[in-house]
């Protein structure tokens, strides 16, 4: 991601230019953020999370979104999640409806640019909303899914499972993410392929 010339962005600023913009911007701390496009490898792995997630969820009282959504965190933090999962009633910043305030599960495809601060600052960030439940960080470049699960006593567990054949139970949103899913059609060790995002 490239940040705009350093000039402290309010909240509101950032919200009419990001409005009004043809392309994505996250919001941190006064920065904004143009998000470069993805791989061809992450947009696959993002999508197959999404479908075995979305064919799941039809039944259930919960929204799935994919990229497009963005969700606020703070004043300071708007980000846009590879795919974020709402249970019960959606909430929005505004009448415009379209900044999401309270997931339940957020999904991050890892990407060489973006995986230091996708484990690091942006999860900080994600723990202070209070309706998120679960946090998944899914690797591209190999059968890996990591799940940091809230508890009771608002701790994050820990789970990380390998292997084309694992499945991860989610009991935030009642479902269950095969690998075998998630990594339909992907192949590993490509090295002609560009990471970009």
């Amino acid at each position: 991601m490239a940040a705009y010339p350093r000039h402290e962005w309010t909240e509101k600023q950032y919200l009419s230019f990001e409005r009004g913009s043809d392309s994505r911007h996250e919001f941190y701390d006064g920065d904004v953020f143009a998000m470069a496009g993805a791989s061809r490898k992450h947009v696959r792995v993002n999508g197959n999370a999404f479908a075995s997630l979305h064919a799941q969820l039809r039944d259930k009282n919960c929204t799935i979104y994919m990229t497009d959504i963005r969700v606020r965190i703070s004043a300071k933090t708007y980000v846009y999640p590879d795919v974020v999962v709402v249970c019960g009633a959606e909430k929005f910043l505004d009448e415009e409806v379209d900044t999401l305030i309270n997931p339940t599960l957020v999904v991050e495809v890892l990407s060489p640019s973006t995986e230091k601060h996708d484990r690091t600052g942006k999860f900080q960030q994600y723990q202070l909303l209070d309706s998120l439940q679960e946090y998944l960080l899914v690797s591209q470049d190999k059968a890996q899914v990591e799940r940091y699960l809230r508890q009771e006593n608002g701790e994050w567990a820990f789970t990380e499972i390998t292997g084309l054949e694992a499945t991860l139970e989610l009991p935030s949103i009642g479902c269950t993410l095969s690998l075998a899913d998630v990594y339909e059609k992907v192949e590993f060790g490509d090295a002609k392929e560009e990471e970009s995002l």
